[in-house]
């Protein structure tokens, strides 16, 4: 089983408004800080819950009281990115702005720090964040109009053009150490986006 189909029902993870009892709110903030010095320091796949409960030194009954699996764990992580970027964006369109919101996804993902970078960007763990972007793009796209006029093929490959385009030239960024600076990375992936092969070498 894939990742991307692990992460298919974003609803059945635990949600926490942040108003839970203090004990509660820093047993599972010790557990988040635990969880995301692990990834930067390993492979998600290399994480067990034995040896999370002992870095957050917690019991394992005490991990499961909150997440079924690490799994549900991860994917409540990605939740909150997700939720805040398209919350970001909500008063965009697509894809009269997609320019805007490419410029958001940049400097959004700059402002998240190591962990999301992580995610991201790093191989071993890019298809933990495939769910997370195609559940972005799936939220933007699916309400356009201009979108809802395409057969269910047109559709496939427009999002798949999306994806692959945005996210992929973000990871290249990185994996060049952010050579360009913010403000060009953005110029030149929205030609690409926007204009394809032509617009940017023209």
């Amino acid at each position: 089983m894939t990742y991307a189909t692990k992460f298919e029902s974003w609803g059945n993870m635990m949600r926490f408004s942040g108003s839970e009892d203090l004990r509660v709110q820093k047993t599972i903030s010790a557990i988040h800080e635990a969880f995301e010095t692990m990834i930067l320091e390993t492979n998600y796949d290399k994480i067990t819950v034995k040896a999370l409960c002992e870095r957050a030194r917690i019991n394992k009954k005490t991990f499961y009281r909150y997440y079924e699996t690490l799994d549900f764990l991860l994917a409540e992580i990605m939740d909150k990115f997700a939720t805040d970027f398209l919350e970001r964006i909500k008063n965009y369109r697509v894809p009269e702005d997609l320019e805007k919101i490419n410029r958001e996804f940049f400097i959004y993902s700059t402002e998240q720090g190591d962990l999301y970078e992580r995610i991201v960007c790093y191989a071993p763990h890019q298809a933990i964040s495939k769910k997370m972007i195609s559940h972005i793009i799936n939220q933007t796209w699916n309400s356009a109009s201009k979108f809802q006029e395409l057969n269910i093929y047109e559709q496939n490959l427009l999002l798949s053009f999306i994806y692959n385009v945005g996210l992929e030239l973000y990871r290249q960024w990185v994996n060049d150490d952010k050579k360009l600076s913010l403000e060009e990375i953005i110029t030149l992936s929205n030609k690409l986006l926007c204009t394809g092969v032509f617009g940017f070498i023209n």
